[in-house]
């Protein structure tokens, strides 16, 4: 498969994936998730880095995050990508990587899609059967975000902070998002977008962003296929 190519820009929201190789397990017990955490506050605050959601599945990471620089992100889960296989490699008894090949990252129309996506990260264990509901899982931003709880690594997006002048009041608006649930078609074009390395938002702010990168970050349309190449004897 060829790798897909990224771009990231300056405070613009990305929406991350990363799985475990063939979709093998990645965590194992509690500490493995705790160390993951502490990898991810310090190398966030190393290379400028601020996570506004995120959750740690049984054999794959989700965030959503906005670099301070281009090199952000990558330079973050570079670090993560190393310090975390090599811990489980040691504690696991096993060698060789841990990750399925690069991560996989989308930019995010923050009008359009940002909660959407949050919403989408902290529902994982929901969709999972990990939990009944996203509060009682305890390795996501769910309970910093909708309930007000401390969580180092969950940094507060401008559009988090709009809902609401004081904190409980953001957390019951953040909280009421959920009563919804979520489109499919914006499930699905996220989940797209995130696979292909492309982005999630309306025509204008594509359009703005293939002005700044100077890359196609839309779907592709199929071409058409010649239907009487398919008809017998022609």
């Amino acid at each position: 498969m060829s790798r897909v190519h990224r771009h990231f820009l300056p405070d613009q929201p990305v929406h991350v994936i990363q799985r475990g190789n063939n979709r093998q397990q990645t965590f194992f017990k509690p500490g493995d998730a705790k160390f993951y955490l502490d990898l991810l506050k310090e190398a966030a605050a190393t290379h400028g880095l601020k996570v506004h959601a995120y959750v740690l599945m049984t054999n794959h990471v989700h965030l959503l995050a906005s670099p301070l620089h281009a090199e952000s992100l990558p330079k973050a889960m570079r670090d993560i990508g190393w310090h975390y296989t090599r811990h489980i490699n040691t504690t696991q008894n096993r060698t060789g990587g841990l990750w399925e090949g690069h991560y996989r990252a989308c930019l995010i129309d923050t009008e359009t899609y940002f909660f959407v996506c949050s919403r989408y990260i902290e529902l994982n264990p929901v969709r999972a059967g990990l939990a009944a509901t996203p509060d009682k899982y305890r390795w996501s931003s769910y309970r910093a975000n909708a309930l007000g709880e401390a969580d180092a690594n969950v940094w507060p997006h401008r559009l988090y902070v709009d809902l609401a002048p004081s904190m409980a009041g953001r957390a019951d608006s953040y909280r009421a998002l959920f009563d919804q649930p979520l489109a499919q078609d914006n499930l699905d074009t996220l989940r797209r977008a995130t696979q292909k390395g492309q982005a999630a938002g309306s025509a204008a702010f594509l359009d703005k962003l293939e002005r700044q990168t100077g890359a196609y970050l839309r779907p592709r349309r199929k071409p058409r296929k010649n239907l009487r190449s398919y008809v017998p004897g022609t």
